[in-house]
């Protein structure tokens, strides 16, 4: 799993916990914003082994797009064979609201750039990967049914990905809604590019924090993410 803004404290909840900061993993990149503690957490959850990324590298904190999902890629390397993001994202969708969750079933990524970008290494994946189903649809089902199972409401929903680190203009929005977008944010598509370029199976899901530019009179601030 790699857990987003606000979300890191459910890494600390697994049994048998081991904790190994970034800085001791090389080539891990660290992450500099409040909410991502950076630490890979390794345990289990029932019986089912798990490990968990506490935080992640943005884009717009500089890192290369390759660099930013090291991560999700040492997740996939370790043996995970399937991976569930989440993020904190600003609600477009008229009818979300703040505290709701959002299952992707696509995503726009309008960040201007690719992890793929560059040589292809072959070892990870083809040149060219289809991404018709980058968000699995057997994922998307096991996360229906345990959302159902739990009580718990689950939106779904287009996630579009933005670079950052402004949040978006009432006028972006407005575009953001038109082309099919329900939520907005700043991570999670680079890493189900890399997940699907190595042919993992990956899901995300957001935490709807706020909603976006032009929605309600406020102004945004991180602290609601």
């Amino acid at each position: 799993m790699v857990l987003g803004s606000g979300l890191g404290g459910w890494g600390d909840e697994l049994s048998g916990l081991v904790k190994v900061p970034y800085a001791e993993i090389p080539g891990m990149p660290r992450p500099a914003v409040e909410g991502h503690a950076g630490f890979l957490c390794a345990g289990r959850v029932g019986d089912v082994p798990v490990a968990c990324l506490q935080g992640r590298a943005h884009l717009y904190e500089g890192h290369p797009p390759a660099k930013a999902v090291f991560g999700v890629r040492m997740l996939a390397r370790l043996g995970c064979r399937a991976v569930l993001l989440t993020n904190a994202a600003g609600g477009i969708n008229p009818g979300f609201g703040a505290g709701d969750l959002m299952l992707l079933t696509d995503h726009l990524n309008l960040m201007g750039t690719n992890p793929l970008v560059g040589p292809n290494d072959d070892a990870l994946g083809k040149r060219f990967p289809d991404m018709t189903y980058a968000h699995d649809p057997r994922l998307l089902d096991l996360a229906r049914a345990a959302a159902s199972d739990a009580g718990v409401p689950l939106r779904e929903g287009v996630y579009a990905g933005l670079l950052g680190p402004t949040y978006e203009t009432p006028a972006e929005i407005r575009m953001l809604r038109t082309l099919g977008a329900d939520a907005v944010g700043m991570s999670t598509v680079p890493e189900i590019i890399a997940l699907r370029h190595m042919g993992v199976p990956a899901a995300a899901i957001s935490c709807i924090t706020n909603l976006a530019a032009g929605l309600t009179q406020r102004e945004l601030d991180h602290k609601e993410v």
